[in-house]
C-alpha cells in the first residue's frame, strides 16, 4: 500500500515518472540497475536484503553510482540512519512527509543537490559524526582545502543551499558550484552528503552547534 501511494503520487507530478517498485533490497538493487533512476526512495527494514545494504551495492557500482537514494526514516531508528550515510544514502525522508515535501525532496535530489534540511539531516548527521563506531576509517585530512573552500564547506554543513552560501559570501552561484565541485574532488566525496559528514568528522563544524 504504501509503495502504491508512493508511485501515484509520483506519475501524478508533472516531470516525474515512477519506473518500477520493489518489495525486497534486492530487487531494489535489480531495477536500479535496470533502469538507472535519478532517484530511489528506499526503506530500511526490507526482507531479503535490507535498504542499507541495497544503498550501499546501489553507489558502490559504477553502473549506479550516479543514482541518488533518499532513506525513508523515523527518529527512533538513528543507528540505522548512520549506517545509511556510511552507505552513500544522499538524503532522508520522514515516513509522514507530507506528499507535497515529498516530490520536492526528489525534485531538489535529482537536480543534483542533497536533502539536508537543518531540521532533520543535519542534526541527524551531527549526532552521527559525534559517535565513535569500531572499525570507522581515520577522518579525511583537509590538507589541499583554500580557505574560501573552507567557508563555503561550512556553510554547506550548516543546512545552506548554493543560493543561500552565493549571498553570504557575496559570490556568484557558479562560482559557489566551484568550490562545490573542487571540494569534492579533493575530499573524494560522492555527494553533498559526504561533504557535511567530512566538515564534522574534521571538526570544521561543532557538531554540538545549531544550524542556522
Amino acid at each position: 500500500m504504501v509503495r502504491g501511494s508512493f508511485r501515484v503520487l509520483v506519475d501524478h507530478a508533472p516531470g516525474m515518472t515512477a519506473v518500477g517498485e520493489a518489495a525486497t533490497g534486492a530487487e531494489a538493487v535489480e531495477l536500479a540497475r535496470r533502469e538507472r533512476p535519478d532517484v530511489v526512495l528506499m526503506d530500511i527494514r526490507m526482507p531479503e536484503l535490507d535498504g542499507i545494504e541495497a544503498t550501499g551495492r546501489i553507489c558502490a557500482d559504477p553502473d549506479t553510482s550516479r543514482v541518488r537514494v533518499l532513506v525513508l526514516t523515523t527518529f527512533d531508528l538513528d543507528e540505522y540512519v548512520y549506517a545509511a550515510l556510511r552507505a552513500g544514502a544522499t538524503g532522508f525522508l520522514l515516513k509522514d512527509t507530507p506528499p507535497a515535501d515529498v516530490l520536492t525532496a526528489i525534485g531538489v535530489v535529482a537536480a543534483g543537490e542533497s536533502l539536508l534540511a537543518p531540521s532533520v539531516t543535519s542534526r541527524l548527521i551531527a549526532e552521527f559524526a559525534r559517535r565513535p563506531e569500531p572499525g570507522r576509517p581515520p577522518a579525511r585530512s583537509l590538507d589541499g582545502v583554500t580557505d574560501r573552500e573552507l567557508e563555503v564547506l561550512g556553510l554547506i554543513a550548516r543546512g545552506l543551499s548554493n543560493t543561500e552560501i552565493a549571498q553570504h559570501l557575496q559570490l556568484s552561484q557558479a562560482t559557489v558550484k566551484t568550490h562545490i565541485g573542487r571540494l569534492l574532488a579533493k575530499l573524494r566525496a560522492r555527494d553533498r552528503a559526504q561533504l557535511v559528514i567530512v566538515a564534522y568528522e574534521t571538526g570544521l563544524v561543532d557538531a554540538g552547534r545549531r544550524n542556522t
